[in-house]
């Protein structure tokens, strides 16, 4: 039998997809400001493939959200379900290439610092303060690719388990709230917090999973904060 389309059979929310392509974007730009080489291979090269990934996997995703709009059958659904999981894994290898790209640049700083080869003070303040921003940024991407099977199947009957515990969802039964599906700003301001924090805010992970991804988030924002900041206010001193 036909179903007709129904917003918790699918989450088809477009700002919350093109939010999140966007960051991808910005993370591209921010590569492209670092100060002092610290990039693997050529300063374009990671900007380059995270671009040349994110047209088709943004392409992809407004065909298959307005196919979902568009569905009135259990073959439909079916069809859709089955995009948004290679959606979701196109998704992760690119924000598994950001995140590599990031760290390495950390690193590569870090490198520069141990080995006194480091560029002056200004310069490194600046390129810490990128690395940390677009590690936020990364994390997000983390947080909101992961949680519950993904953004497109979020808000749906059957999805995964919540691996993130946000205080709307503590509200008494019956409250509008408590059918709180969080969006990628959510998750942008869970990394922002415990980048800042080093530790859970007002929302906790509730999976291994979670807590794997919290803790090297907090690890890579500590190293930038304590190590290179603090090293670059020395240089300045």
């Amino acid at each position: 039998m036909g179903l007709p389309p129904h917003p918790d059979r699918v989450r088809t929310s477009r700002l919350d997809f093109w939010l999140a392509r966007s960051a991808i974007a910005c993370v591209a730009g921010l590569q492209l400001l670092v100060v002092n080489d610290l990039s693997l291979g050529p300063r374009w090269l990671a900007p380059a493939l995270e671009i040349a990934l994110l047209v088709p996997l943004s392409t992809i995703t407004a065909w298959n959200q307005g196919r979902a709009r568009r569905a009135t059958t259990d073959a439909h659904w079916a069809e859709i379900h089955r995009f948004h999981r290679l959606i979701r894994r196109l998704a992760m290898v690119l924000t598994a290439l950001v995140t590599v790209a990031n760290t390495a640049a950390l690193a590569a700083l870090v490198r520069a610092l141990l080995n006194g080869k480091a560029a002056g003070g200004p310069t490194l303040l600046v390129d810490a303060l990128n690395i940390w921003g677009t590690n936020v940024i990364i994390f997000a991407l983390w947080f909101w690719t992961t949680d519950r099977g993904g953004a497109a199947l979020r808000g749906r009957p059957g999805a995964g388990d919540p691996d993130f515990l946000f205080p709307q969802m503590t509200m008494a039964p019956g409250d509008a709230r408590t059918r709180f599906v969080p969006g990628f700003v959510d998750y942008l301001f869970l990394a922002f917090t415990n980048a800042t924090a080093f530790s859970p805010t007002d929302t906790l992970p509730l999976t291994a999973r979670a807590k794997l991804l919290m803790m090297a988030e907090a690890l890579i924002s500590l190293l930038t904060v304590a190590l290179v900041a603090a090293r670059a206010v020395n240089i300045l001193a």
